[in-house]
């Protein structure tokens, strides 16, 4: 299935081709989290905002990080880059960085998990390997100093150049993201801009200096439809010319549609499943992804009916359910197993993983044993996402 038929199923506008090399497995791996944990210590307890994710970040492709606000999303990108603020600090896992190998060489391994978070090697990694879009363009920005000279800033940082030279890659850069006539706008400020338009200042940033991986936290949420599909395509093009990595997060399964090469579905701080885009979109396996696709409006319905929504919200990380995390809101579950057993990741394939103990991981039956057929209901034609 096309990214634009996936995003007309998901209430999106359909797009011409989706970020990345389509069908292919991907390329080499850039970044690798293994086992990641984050955690908040406060006053009324330990609060566990990223709990053992395993992710791979591959170069040339785009995995959209999706999930619900309050799952862990966002400490999941800022603990790549160690940019957790306190009293929260990355305390367990790795995050393996490949730099350099692009080439086909072998490169250098860096695990950022155990650099100082104020060091100089992490900081010589943020901006130049791996770049950050923040949610709110406004915050990120200083309203009293230019965009121009807040980019040569962050030009000179990683790069041996003259003020001269810096300024002339930020017009260039600019005019790369689509800002009309850069050399006057290179000395304006940010409040000077529109929304869409210093979105596209900071991804001009992010660029500066060629990173190998961009994240992008929720880069279109504060943005019109229009802007949004504009700033999308952008990234896409950028991905194509500049061969990067982009790690997408966001909640709206129609940007994935657009966006996503490969999937990962977050649910309090864990990865609940993840696989090809199209994989998840045709045949979602945990009932937390089943439950976000049949959330969304669907294009072509010819009776009027209610959305189906997610019944409960998520808890308090500082108070999490004992089992599997989502068993207070899911419609599968299994008393005496979901209550009471921690869901183990379970493969499916070679890109495939899912958390769930419908497939298995506590002795229990797979799926095709009779109660997993009873607990875990198949898609209804209106949810289901295949061609």
């Amino acid at each position: 299935m096309r990214a634009g038929e996936r995003a007309a199923e998901a209430g999106g506008a359909p797009a011409a081709q989706a970020g990345g090399a389509p069908g292919a497995p991907g390329g080499e791996v850039l970044v690798e989290l293994r086992g990641l944990k984050t955690h908040f210590f406060t006053d009324e307890g330990t609060v566990r905002a990223v709990d053992g994710v395993d992710l791979e970040i591959r170069r040339g492709r785009t995995l959209c990080v999706v999930g619900e606000s309050g799952c862990g999303k966002s400490i999941t990108a800022r603990s790549i880059l160690q940019l957790v603020e306190a009293p929260g600090r990355v305390v367990d896992g790795r995050i393996l960085l490949r730099r350099g190998g692009a080439d086909g060489g072998p490169g250098e391994v860096v695990d950022l998990a155990g650099l100082k978070p104020g060091g100089k090697e992490i900081r010589s990694v943020r901006g130049k390997d791996i770049a950050m879009i923040f949610q709110e363009p406004m915050t990120s920005l200083s309203l009293v100093h230019t965009v121009g000279n807040q980019m040569v800033e962050a030009i000179r940082v990683h790069n041996d150049v003259g003020k001269r030279e810096a300024r002339e890659r930020a017009v260039e850069l600019l005019g790369m993201v689509n800002i009309p006539n850069p050399g006057r706008l290179v000395d304006s400020y940010p409040f000077q801009f529109s929304g869409g338009m210093r979105q596209r200042v900071m991804i001009a940033m992010a660029l500066s200096c060629d990173p190998g991986l961009l994240i992008a936290d929720e880069p279109t949420t504060a943005l019109d439809v229009t802007t949004q599909a504009q700033i999308m395509e952008l990234l896409k093009r950028l991905q194509r010319e500049l061969g990067m990595a982009i790690m997408f997060i966001t909640h709206d399964m129609g940007v994935v549609a657009e966006m996503a090469d490969d999937v990962a579905i977050m649910y309090l701080g864990k990865v609940v499943e993840k696989g090809p885009v199209d994989d998840i979109f045709h045949d979602p396996k945990h009932p937390y992804t089943r439950a976000l696709l049949e959330s969304i409006p669907k294009i072509g319905h010819r009776r009027r009916e209610r959305l189906r929504s997610i019944k409960g919200i998520v808890p308090d990380p500082a108070n999490r359910p004992a089992g599997c995390v989502f068993h207070t809101r899911c419609d599968a579950f299994m008393p005496g197993r979901c209550d009471a057993t921690v869901p183990p990741p379970v493969a499916l394939g070679p890109d495939r993983q899912v958390r769930c103990l419908l497939y298995g991981g506590d002795g229990g039956p797979a799926p095709g044993a009779p109660d997993a057929q009873t607990a875990a209901p198949e898609p209804t034609p209106e949810s289901s996402h295949g061609d």
